[in-house]
């Protein structure tokens, strides 16, 4: 669990500075792992003034912040767009894909907001 912990929050790093790797997915994951190996390290992180607070909100409430909402959104409509162009699947594939895509979407636009 400590080894998935870091791996994560190294992920979660390069997530900060490439914009089609999600930082927030690693860093909770990082927070979680880090809750059942290290409750230091997990308090490190959530005491951290830039994500801290995100993560405490995603912990206690299950929250994403209207902002994170539309990011992801517009990288999911983006990413299904962009899988359409470059693979050119069939009308199935693609209406799975986009079913599979919007779901996802949808479910993120329903979590509470912090």
């Amino acid at each position: 669990m400590l080894v998935m912990g870091f791996v994560m929050l190294v992920l979660g790093v390069i997530g900060i500075f490439l914009p089609v790797m999600p930082t927030a997915v690693f860093l909770i994951l990082a927070a979680w792992f880090f809750g059942r190996s290290s409750p230091a390290l997990e308090r490190r992180l959530l005491e951290n003034p830039r994500f801290g607070g995100m993560l405490r909100n995603w912990r206690d409430h299950g929250a994403i912040p209207r902002r994170a909402k539309l990011f992801a959104v517009a990288g999911i409509a983006a990413g299904y767009v962009l899988s359409i162009i470059a693979y050119e699947p069939g009308l199935p594939m693609a209406l799975a894909i986009l079913a599979m895509m919007s779901a996802v979407a949808a479910w993120i636009v329903t979590r509470p907001e912090s």
